[in-house]
């Protein structure tokens, strides 16, 4: 990963990286060799990230720590627009027996904030996080769909539109006309375009708008599960995405 910024700040966001994304606690050797600094860096740089809370020292090796819900819950602030997105996604959950997600676009980036799905489940393609197949998936799509056409064009010229399965759109016109769709029927579909076994289904969410924020209301489940009930999944979508009297 290129350099950003002084070089002990990118080490230790590095670390932080890396104890997030790995599936077993990681031990300081480990960090020093995935972040690619030496034993006793990655240890000055880990005394404060534990004692600050963002790491937590394990007897098998590091995990994130408690800080680290925090974080999170002043960036739900930030981006949440009005009503409990949580107690919806639930119900959502519930009404369509899918996954859902609410993701958001602000400041050139496109995040799944929020969703059902375990974070247990590695086998589930969907996680929250920042986004990088924005293009691919029915959320990014109707978050992309909503943007000014600059804005639009700049953040695919950005992050690129990487085929990841036979059914990803990877050209700008062919994108442009789908975006087009997208506004023209209400909603973004996604059959096997980031992963060819899942179908997403997306609505931004109305409403007044804070900045450059743009927030979707999404699900997501197998493919053939879709196709026996689409009808019904789209509707309890648009019912959860309908602004509240």
């Amino acid at each position: 990963m290129p350099q950003t910024g002084p070089q002990s700040v990118d080490r230790a966001l590095a670390i932080l990286d890396a104890v997030a994304e790995a599936a077993d606690p990681l031990s300081a050797k480990a960090l020093a060799r995935l972040t690619g600094c030496s034993l006793s860096t990655a240890y000055h740089l880990l005394g404060p990230l534990t004692e600050r809370g963002y790491l937590l020292r394990t007897a098998r090796g590091y995990v994130p720590g408690p800080r680290i819900p925090r974080l999170h819950r002043g960036y739900l602030r930030h981006l949440e627009p009005a009503g409990p997105m949580t107690d919806l996604l639930a119900r959502l959950r519930r009404a369509t027996g899918a996954e859902a997600y609410y993701t958001a676009y602000r400041g050139g980036l496109i995040t799944v904030v929020d969703t059902t799905a375990p974070v247990t489940d590695a086998t589930h393609p969907f996680g929250p996080g920042r986004e990088t197949r924005a293009h691919a998936t029915a959320h990014g799509k109707a978050l992309l769909a909503e943007l000014p056409r600059p804005v639009r064009r700049r953040y695919l010229a950005e992050h690129g539109m990487a085929r990841l399965t036979r059914a990803t759109i990877v050209g700008a016109g062919a994108m442009e006309a789908e975006l087009a769709r997208v506004r023209g029927q209400g909603y973004a579909l996604s059959v096997g375009e980031a992963d060819p076994a899942y179908t997403c289904l997306a609505v931004a969410l109305p409403g007044p708008r804070e900045g450059d924020a743009v927030h979707a209301l999404s699900v997501s489940l197998p493919t053939e599960e879709f196709r026996r009930r689409p009808g019904e999944i789209r509707t309890a979508l648009a019912r959860a995405a309908a602004p509240r009297p």
